[in-house]
C-alpha cells in the first residue's frame, strides 16, 4: 500500500509535467472551427447582408427624384374627355411632365452620406467577424481547460479512495482516530462537487461552440488540443498602435464622424431652394396645340423653424459622433491595457506554479506521506497537503487559461495575431 502511494505521487508529477494524461487521439482543430464559423455563423451572415444592402444606398441617394407624368383633360359643358374639343379654347387633352431638381451639391452630399454609412456597415461586419472568432477561440480554450482539470480531479479521487481505505484499516486496528475517515470523505465530496461543475462547464462550452458554428444542438465534439505554455509576444505600445490602425470599431466610429460632417454640410444646403421644372403639351382639336413650361422654386421661407433646427440637429449629431469616437477609443485602449496586464500576470503565475509552487507542494505531500507511513503524523496533515497540491495544480491550469483568453481578447481588440 505504501509503495502504491509513492507511485501515485510520481504519476501525479509526470502528469503535470506532460500537461495531462493521454486522451483520445482525435483532436478538435481550432483553425477548422474558425473557418466553419466564418462560413456558417448567422451573426456574420446577417452582418454581411446588412453591408451588401447598405452598398445599394449611395446610388439611390445620389439620384434625381423620379419624374412625375400627369395626363389631364379640360372639358366644357360635359364631364368627359374631349367635350367641345376644338370649339372652346379651354377644352383640351394633354399631359405634363415634372422633374424636381435639388439645389446643386445636395445629391452629391446625399450620396457621400450613404457611402459613408455603407462603409460604417462594412466595419461593423468586420467587427462581427472578429467578435465571433474571439468567442469561438475563448469557448475552445475553456473547453480545452476542462480536460486536464478533470484529470487532476480524477487522480485526487483515486488517491482519496486509497486514503479512505487506509484510514478505515488503521481505525479498525485502533491506530487512528475516526475523524481521519470523516475528513477524507469530506475531501472526496468536495472534489466530486468540483468534478460535477467541470462536467457542466464542458457541456456548456460544447453547446456554445455548436451554437457559434450553427450546428445541430448536441453535435459531438472531440477533445481540443492541449493548452500550451505561451508568452505575450509583443509589447503594449505595439498593441495600442495596431489597434489604432486596425480596429474595425474605431474605423466604424471614424466613418460615422465623417458621415455627420457631411450631414452638417447637407443641412446648410437646405437653406437653398430646390427647383421643379414642368413641361406640358395639350391638344386643342381644330385649334393650335398648346405648350407649357414652368419652373417652381421651393422657397425656404420657414428657415427659422425648419432649416435652422435641422442644422442644429446635424451639428449636435456631429458632436455626439465625435464623443462616441472618443469614448470608443478610450474604452478600447483601456481593454487592451487591462487584458495586457492580465496576460503578463498570468504568464508570470504560470511559470511560478510550474517551476516552484507545484514541485514544492508535491515534495511536501510526499514528505507527509512518508511521515504518515512511519506513524509520525496523522492523515489529516496528508489530506491538507494533498488538497493544497490539488489547488495549486488547478490554479496553474486556470492561469494558463486566463493567459490564452486575454491573448484572444487582445487579438480581437488590436487586429493582430498573437496565438
Amino acid at each position: 500500500m505504501h509503495s502504491r502511494r509513492n507511485v501515485a505521487v510520481w504519476v501525479w508529477t509526470l502528469a503535470f509535467v506532460s500537461g495531462s494524461l493521454t486522451w483520445a487521439q482525435q483532436r478538435l482543430d481550432l483553425a477548422s472551427l474558425v473557418e466553419q464559423a466564418l462560413e456558417r455563423n448567422p451573426e456574420i451572415l446577417a452582418a454581411q447582408k446588412r453591408y451588401e444592402a447598405a452598398r445599394q444606398r449611395p446610388a439611390q441617394a445620389g439620384s434625381l427624384p423620379d419624374p412625375v407624368f400627369s395626363p389631364s383633360f379640360n372639358s366644357n359643358g360635359r364631364p368627359w374627355p374631349g367635350a367641345l374639343l376644338g370649339l372652346e379654347p379651354t377644352s383640351n387633352i394633354g399631359f405634363m411632365v415634372s422633374q424636381e431638381i435639388p439645389f446643386p451639391g445636395k445629391r452629391r452630399l446625399a450620396g457621400q452620406i450613404a457611402a459613408l454609412e455603407a462603409a460604417a456597415e462594412f466595419e461593423q461586419y468586420q467587427q462581427t467577424r472578429a467578435s465571433v472568432i474571439s468567442r469561438v477561440k475563448q469557448a475552445y480554450y475553456r473547453l480545452a481547460f476542462v480536460y486536464p482539470a478533470q484529470g487532476i480531479l480524477e487522480r485526487n479521487l483515486s488517491l482519496l479512495s486509497e486514503f479512505i481505505e487506509t484510514a478505515q484499516n488503521r481505525y479498525t486496528a485502533g491506530k487512528s482516530d475516526q475523524a481521519e475517515i470523516f475528513k477524507a470523505y469530506a475531501q472526496q465530496s468536495l472534489v466530486e462537487t468540483r468534478r460535477l461543475l467541470l462536467a457542466r462547464e464542458r457541456r456548456s462550452r460544447e453547446a456554445e461552440l455548436n451554437s457559434l458554428l450553427n450546428r445541430r444542438p448536441g453535435s459531438p465534439l472531440p477533445q481540443p488540443e492541449e493548452l500550451r505554455q505561451v508568452t505575450v509576444p509583443v509589447g503594449l505600445e505595439e498593441l495600442l498602435a495596431a489597434a489604432q490602425e486596425n480596429s474595425p470599431l474605431l474605423r466604424r466610429e471614424q466613418r460615422l464622424v465623417q458621415r455627420s460632417e457631411q450631414g452638417v454640410n447637407l443641412a446648410r444646403k437646405e437653406f437653398l431652394p430646390d427647383v421643379t421644372l414642368n413641361a406640358g403639351y395639350y391638344h386643342m382639336g381644330r385649334m393650335p396645340d398648346m405648350f407649357m413650361f414652368r419652373a417652381d422654386l421651393k422657397a425656404p421661407l420657414y428657415w427659422f423653424r425648419k432649416q435652422r433646427a435641422g442644422l442644429v440637429e446635424q451639428s449636435q449629431q456631429l458632436a455626439q459622433a465625435r464623443r462616441d469616437f472618443e469614448a470608443a477609443h478610450q474604452s478600447l485602449f483601456f481593454r487592451i491595457q487591462d487584458d495586457y496586464a492580465l496576460a503578463e500576470a498570468s504568464a508570470r503565475l504560470v511559470e511560478i506554479y510550474r517551476q516552484s509552487v507545484i514541485p514544492q507542494a508535491g515534495l511536501v505531500l510526499e514528505s507527509s506521506l512518508i511521515s504518515y507511513q512511519a506513524g509520525k503524523t496523522d492523515l489529516l496533515a496528508v489530506l491538507n497537503n494533498q488538497m493544497a497540491l490539488l489547488e495549486h495544480e488547478m490554479s496553474y491550469w486556470e492561469q494558463l487559461l486566463n493567459l490564452h483568453l486575454a491573448l484572444v481578447r487582445l487579438e480581437e481588440a488590436s487586429g493582430r495575431r498573437l496565438l
